[in-house]
């Protein structure tokens, strides 16, 4: 069952529900739509599975009842640059849940749609678990992001009239892209959204949240997930795994179950990948919430 929905800035999204209604639902924000061709070989070359949505939905429904939708690729088709806050997009989320008859559910997020399922399992009982990857959820680098998104914002700004330089990204060779030099050339509210929800959360205390989660909760990331940006975008490290490992054995004594994936090139990217994602997950969700 597909469905368009209207969200809290009257924005319309495409929400789905697959798999067995007799089993737990699990919220699946992370579900791109597949891209076929050029598009999908470059893809390929970045490390990113460009069947990405479909891999997830179809791994998940034979235990599972999915509502998969794709929010980042909404938000940015349609950017929500002065109130992208954690407030209004749980209240999409909820919006997306009440529409399609989801009482209770799972959330599933990776990067900043981990956060989002933090915020969310703050702001509701509905959650019946939680998985955060890409974003640990004990001193998560909102301050450093908010840093990098500001500089991206100015930059797009700065280069919204310069001419587009298709030479700056190879696409045919990835890891020879000199980030440092590349000009930011994107669409200025598309960035704009992401600092407002950075400064949003630049005073949010993660710790002080965390005797208010009960339900299971599961946090990885890739153990290469550290992401050293130049000063082009603020001269600051995002540490994602430092900062899990840092706090593993913290956050299993309050209840959080942690795992850092290893493998070759086991980055920020790699770590989202489905194939990846899934081997985790899902034998995590069995044990944890079939027990019915």
């Amino acid at each position: 069952m597909e469905k368009l929905i209207k969200l809290s800035d009257e924005s319309v999204i495409k929400v789905g529900l697959v798999g067995n209604p007799e089993s737990i639902t699990i919220m699946l924000p992370v579900a791109k739509e597949s891209v076929y061709g050029q598009e999908a070989e470059n893809l390929r070359l970045w490390g990113v599975d460009p069947e990405l949505g479909r891999n997830f939905i179809e791994g998940l429904q034979d235990k599972f009842q999915v509502l998969y939708f794709d929010y980042e690729g909404h938000r940015l088709r349609y950017p929500n640059p002065e109130n992208l806050t954690s407030e209004k997009i749980v209240k999409d989320l909820l919006v997306i849940a009440d529409e399609m008859n989801s009482k209770k559910f799972s959330y599933y997020g990776y990067s900043w749609l981990a956060l989002v399922g933090l915020q969310l399992a703050i702001r509701t009982d509905r959650l019946e678990s939680l998985i955060m990857g890409g974003f640990p959820p004990m001193d998560g680098p909102y301050k450093e992001m908010l840093v990098v998104t500001n500089k991206t914002y100015q930059q797009a700004l700065d280069n919204l009239n310069a001419p587009v330089n298709d030479e700056q990204v190879d696409n045919k060779n990835p890891e020879n892209v000199d980030w440092d030099n590349v000009k930011v050339k994107i669409d200025t509210n598309q960035t704009k959204q992401f600092v407002t929800l950075y400064e949003n959360l630049k005073e949010f205390n993660d710790r002080k949240i965390q005797h208010q989660l009960e339900i299971p909760r599961l946090a990885f990331a890739g153990e290469n997930d550290t992401i050293i940006y130049g000063e082009n975008f603020g001269s600051v490290t995002v540490d994602i795994v430092g900062k899990l490992h840092e706090n593993k054995q913290e956050l299993e004594l309050l209840g959080w179950d942690v795992e850092i994936l290893k493998g070759d090139g086991m980055d920020h990217t790699k770590a989202m990948q489905p194939e990846t994602v899934l081997s985790l997950i899902k034998p995590w969700m069995i044990k944890h919430l079939l027990y019915l």
